[in-house]
């Protein structure tokens, strides 16, 4: 039985992936700070770790690795966001989403290196349409999601000699924490329940795009038709397309 890791494995998205993965037969193992709700069993191991504490994440990554006759997926999906403007915004604010967005991929990245180089698996980052394009009122959000593609686009080019794609799937607004919006002082919260999104999807939906482009090995993956439209438009005519989205979320002309 393959092994897929997912960060963020108790979140919306996280679940659907699960589930997604599990009707292919796969085992998954999902790493989470909370993993109340996730029973162990055949086909699946819940990972209670708290993704900013590099040594305690670097331990739960070689447990699995112990545990498991070969990695041969890592998704890296947990993430946060924050809302508001960068006037309003600390400097520990923007750090904090850095590290859950960012460094902690940056770091399972690392530690699943090896075992995926061994298996011939797979990369695959979960971004955001904030990762290629601007997004109001979250720059610290959007900032990472950058980070993020870049490091996984780089590390793409050097994984390709051993064999190991290196994935990006990109979402728009997906529809995980709905009405769980409660909002940190510093403007952090749960990714999925912002109010001010466009076009939600399901988690279930988001996850069929995104699996149907793993299946295909594609290396960039617009989640939905707001992201396919966005990258569109962005790469087109980026003025344009500051001025829709603007418009879409704040409604400013």
């Amino acid at each position: 039985m393959k092994t897929a890791v997912i960060s963020g494995g108790n979140g919306g998205l996280g679940r659907a992936l699960t589930a997604g993965l599990q009707a292919q037969g796969w085992h998954v193992a999902a790493f989470d700070i909370d993993v109340g709700g996730l029973e162990a069993g055949p086909a699946l191991t819940p990972v209670q770790v708290d993704l900013t504490d590099s040594a305690a994440l670097a331990r739960a990554c070689a447990e699995i690795v112990a545990a498991r006759e070969s990695i041969d997926l890592v998704i890296y999906n947990a993430g946060v966001s924050q809302i508001g403007p960068f006037a309003e915004a600390s400097e520990e604010s923007h750090r904090k989403v850095f590290e859950i967005n960012y460094f902690a991929a940056v770091n399972m990245a690392r530690a699943f290196l090896r075992p995926l180089r061994e298996s011939r698996g797979t990369h695959l980052a979960i971004s955001s349409v904030a990762g290629f394009a601007p997004l109001l009122n979250r720059t610290a959000y959007a900032a990472s999601k950058h980070a993020m593609e870049g490091f996984f686009g780089s590390l793409r080019a050097e994984e390709a000699a051993h064999g190991v794609p290196v994935l990006i799937a990109a979402p728009s607004f997906v529809a995980t924490n709905l009405g769980q919006g409660n909002r940190s002082a510093d403007g952090i919260i749960r990714p999925g329940a912002a109010a001010d999104g466009v076009d939600y999807m399901t988690p279930e939906d988001a996850a069929a795009v995104i699996l149907k482009g793993l299946g295909r090995r594609r290396g960039f993956i617009p989640v939905g038709r707001v992201a396919r439209l966005a990258h569109l438009i962005n790469r087109a005519s980026p003025a344009l397309y500051q001025r829709l989205m603007r418009r879409s979320i704040s409604g400013e002309g």
